[in-house]
């Protein structure tokens, strides 16, 4: 079987220097990151169709790492490009409706995804309740982690190398032992 491509989708905002996507896209080998062309003022169609680009570009099947907006992006990608993806780890998903400037992403879509699933949400992220990020996960029929005071999951709630959620995304792919690069201070999990 094709090793998976890791495809690592920021929300709004993008993730900055220190963010752990940021620094998984620094480590991991062949990973992509989908970069947006306006990362200020959010339009579904468009950051869907970058994300829906990049991963029709992958060789192979692709396992993706969304943040925040990026998960909400994820779960509006088309049939096509859902049927590439192997796995996806949806950490901290916005919720468009509490945020006028990405009221372009509701609804949120609430179909199940055709593709093994891990929502990770946090007990006090104060850009979705967790009671909604619940929601999206039995909708999505994806399997649900809860972090008890862990913010929005990112730089400034404490998460920079997060080894955790990197446990998380080594069982959402086939090699846990080679998912890094070689350069990382980050040490791989065997198991979970």
């Amino acid at each position: 079987m094709t090793k998976p491509t890791i495809v690592i989708v920021p929300g709004w905002r993008d993730s900055g220097p220190g963010h752990w996507q940021s620094l998984w896209a620094e480590r991991m080998q062949g990973a992509v990151r989908v970069v947006q062309d306006d990362w200020l003022a959010p339009g579904r169609a468009a950051w869907v169709s970058m994300l829906e680009t990049r991963v029709l570009e992958c060789p192979g099947p692709v396992v993706i790492v969304a943040h925040s907006l990026g998960c909400i992006a994820t779960a509006h990608l088309p049939e096509a490009a859902a049927a590439r993806i192997s796995g996806a780890l949806l950490v901290a998903p916005a919720d468009p409706e509490r945020r006028a400037v990405l009221s372009d992403f509701a609804p949120v879509p609430h179909a199940k995804l055709p593709y093994r699933s891990i929502v990770v949400a946090s007990g006090n992220d104060p850009y979705c309740p967790v009671r909604l990020a619940g929601a999206y996960a039995r909708a999505w029929g994806s399997e649900f982690v809860r972090m008890q005071n862990a913010g929005h999951i990112n730089l400034e709630s404490g998460h920079g190398d997060w080894p955790l959620g990197l446990a998380l995304l080594q069982s959402l792919t086939d090699e846990p032992a080679n998912l890094l690069a070689g350069r990382s201070n980050i040490e791989p999990l065997a198991t979970l």
